[in-house]
């Protein structure tokens, strides 16, 4: 691809996070009155003032501005206020003061109404501390993150069958009838707790190269690798019993091109060339599936294909985020030009349907007749800035390389 071509699409990713995505969520996001951040607004601006405040929101708000400023040289005083705003709460408030660990959700003046340890949500509160520690040199982020990853480690660890299970109750104690993070089945293992707590694991070790924590991340990178992946069909399985027995035929397209290049950036963290290798085959694999089964006519990426073979056909604001990086991450892995092409397609519709020049930001979901689903929310629990901003970061880093 044309060297032009390649500087037209990060300036243009440059242009939408310095201009839409950024600003909205300084300007309109920070709950002055209460401390922190608004747990839901809607599309249109109008504010739930009293709406309860999302762990996962809170620590995706703390690793966007922790790595706008890490990897940014065009950050500025407003991104660290964001950043320490984010820290300071999740400190003060998410924190568990008793038994350690964050709780999943608070009311809007900040006291906990959700005090289970959910995995997930502790996943993100290490991958946003992780981050804040590497942006800001501050030690208690650090030191915290280090405590959670400890009692994750000491709580949620399976000794028997390795990974993680969950969910867990206020005090760490692993509950029997769970509800997973992401579907109303009741399974002891998930796809999307293992990719994010690997993302989160290698964060850590980039700023924390613990023995221990390294056999981790190595062992989860093994585990996409032998058992999450399916060797067949190069999709990610959803869900798992606590022996690791498929219990879910759902394929999620977007976390299937976002894991591939979560993995690939794992084992480049971690470091074994012999490793990284086979990774860097897996996730072409995993891109070449994506592209051949769940990509729309109009270039998006379909939200899934559920267990009766289905298809989706609507679409998210992450699924494309994460579809544009995993393209560019095959083409750097190959040379192959119809990667980046396709990014350029993909990103260019992003920019035409997803971002919201009226109000700013990205819209939610965008049906399958390719219009925007104007009665979603744009901030909530699920809906933050972690997804495009971390797409624009990369791709503008991605391509100077």
């Amino acid at each position: 691809m044309d060297a032009g071509l390649r500087q037209q699409l990060s300036s243009s990713a440059r242009k939408e996070l310095y201009e839409n995505i950024i600003p909205f969520w300084i300007k309109y996001t920070p709950d002055t009155e209460n401390d922190g951040f608004f747990g839901r607004i809607h599309n249109n601006l109008e504010i739930e003032r009293t709406a309860d405040k999302g762990l996962v929101l809170n620590a995706r708000i703390l690793w966007t501005f922790s790595a706008i400023l890490s990897h940014s040289k065009e950050a500025n005083a407003e991104c660290l206020k964001m950043a320490d705003r984010a820290y300071h709460y999740l400190v003060d408030r998410f924190c568990d003061k008793k038994y350690g660990g964050c709780h999943w959700l608070l009311n809007y003046k900040g006291e906990p109404v959700d005090a289970h340890k959910k995995l997930y949500g502790q996943a993100f509160a290490v991958y946003a501390l992780a981050e804040y520690y590497h942006a800001t040199r501050n030690t208690a982020a650090l030191d915290l993150a280090r405590k959670i990853f400890s009692l994750i480690e000491a709580h949620d660890y399976d000794n028997i069958n390795r990974g993680y299970l969950q969910p867990s109750d206020s005090d760490w104690t692993l509950i029997k009838n769970g509800d997973p993070v992401r579907s109303d089945i009741d399974e002891k293992k998930s796809m999307n707790v293992h990719l994010h707590l690997m993302e989160a694991y290698a964060t850590l070790y980039r700023v924390w190269p613990d023995e221990l924590l390294k056999k981790r991340l190595q062992e989860l990178i093994d585990l996409h690798m032998g058992t999450i992946v399916n060797y067949q069909t190069h999709h990610l399985i959803i869900f798992f019993d606590e022996l690791w027995q498929p219990k879910s035929k759902v394929i999620s397209y977007g976390h299937d091109i976002e894991g591939s290049w979560l993995l690939c950036e794992a084992a480049e963290i971690l470091g074994v060339k012999s490793l990284r290798d086979k990774v860097q085959t897996k996730a072409i694999q995993m891109v070449d599936a994506v592209i051949s089964e769940g990509l729309s006519k109009k270039f998006f990426i379909f939200y899934e294909r559920d267990g009766k073979g289905v298809i989706h056909e609507q679409t998210d604001w992450w699924q494309q985020a994460e579809s544009v990086v995993g393209l560019v991450n095959a083409w750097q892995l190959t040379g192959k030009e119809r990667y980046l092409e396709l990014a350029d397609k993909m990103w260019q519709n992003i920019i035409e349907v997803f971002a919201d020049r009226q109000y700013g930001e990205w819209f939610y979901t965008v049906k399958a007749d390719g219009k925007p689903e104007l009665n979603q929310y744009k901030v909530s629990e699920w809906k933050c800035p972690y997804h495009n901003v971390r797409s624009c970061l990369e791709i503008m880093r991605r391509l100077k390389q």
